[in-house]
């Protein structure tokens, strides 16, 4: 089964970009096609304009895209509630340093779930 994986990327975005500390502060998001355990195709998608409280614009434009799981490092409750809304599974990255890494992890299947114990105030800030 394919899923469509979004991680928030520092610039320019793509496997050997930094990630994100934050997912609503990122410069855009690496969409990778994971399958049968194996990293797939890889897009890069410019992320939404999010201020303080305007949380679902994001997660709605990433729910529009087709993505079915998300990788982040930070993030507040009101998204991570969104993001269950709408169908979409939040993995936390662990402390990993690229893109590449994450999806390599999630393909894997070693991240673990982004729980309430991982969320942050929002703004930009982490756990």
């Amino acid at each position: 089964m394919k899923t469509i994986v979004a991680i928030p990327s520092a610039a320019p975005g793509g496997l050997e970009s930094e990630l994100s500390p934050h997912f609503g502060h990122c410069y855009a998001f690496t969409m990778v096609e994971v399958e049968d355990g194996q990293v797939g195709e890889v897009n890069v998608v410019p992320s939404v304009p999010h201020e303080q409280g305007g949380c679902m614009a994001p997660v709605n434009y990433l729910a529009s895209k087709g993505v079915q799981a998300l990788i982040a490092g930070g993030m507040g409750m009101r998204p991570l509630l969104g993001f269950s809304s709408v169908g979409v599974e939040v993995y936390f990255n662990n402390g990993l340093a690229t893109v590449g890494q994450a999806a390599t992890a999630f393909a894997e299947g070693s991240l673990p779930k982004f729980t309430q114990e991982n969320t942050c105030g929002g703004g930009g800030g982490v756990m």
